[in-house]
């Protein structure tokens, strides 16, 4: 898990002083990182803090645990959540499937009324569009997707019909048909090797 995650959670924050021990010292270094954070960011820079939703372990911490967090950390000035979940104890039981995290991105987000990033085997860009439209999340992040795919988005806009964002700068054209051109001669001289 990440380091704030684990003081969030009391399945790895055994602390008994002012960060540990209930909610309020649990969630004391997320909430002034936040905050220190914020006050060195000029207003019109967003924050946006990462949190695991769920450590999908009983007893371990919980969604209804990060909405209250998230409600917190809005009123110190971060302006969205980026929602992930797990990765801290290996007797997780994580139910992986397509958007399986995107349930706690639109539980934050429509609990604490603040922007979300939702995570999680997103790959397909109707699934992502559907995300957004039906209001589960405000901002996709893909990470494996893109090392996947680095023109994800490009693909996306295209099965998405959005011709107008497929159409590159014309101080860019050359650079891109360069570019292009790099790839494939590369391509052609070092086959791809089997994922």
């Amino acid at each position: 898990g990440y380091l704030l995650h684990q003081f969030l959670s009391p399945l790895s924050n055994r602390r008994n002083d002012a960060w540990g021990g209930d909610f309020e010292g649990r969630t004391r270094l997320t909430l002034e990182t936040a905050q220190a954070i914020r006050t060195m960011l000029p207003e019109e820079v967003p924050l946006s803090v990462r949190v695991s939703h769920t450590d999908w372990v009983e007893g371990g911490w919980t969604t209804e645990e990060t909405v209250e967090l998230s409600r917190r950390l809005k009123t110190l000035g971060v302006d969205m959540i980026d929602v992930s979940s797990g990765g801290l104890d290996a007797r997780q039981k994580i139910p992986l499937g397509p958007g399986y995290q995107v349930p706690g991105a639109e539980a934050v987000r429509r609990g604490a009324d603040i922007a979300v990033a939702a995570v999680g085997m997103i790959t397909e860009p109707d699934q992502a569009q559907a995300i957004l439209s039906e209001g589960k999340a405000d901002l996709i992040l893909l990470a494996r997707a893109m090392l996947r795919d680095p023109y994800w988005p490009l693909h996306a806009a295209a099965a998405l019909g959005r011709t107008e964002a497929l159409r590159i700068p014309p101080q860019y054209e050359r650079g891109w048909n360069a570019l292009g051109k790099m790839a494939r001669e590369d391509a052609i001289a070092r086959p791809m090797r089997s994922l």
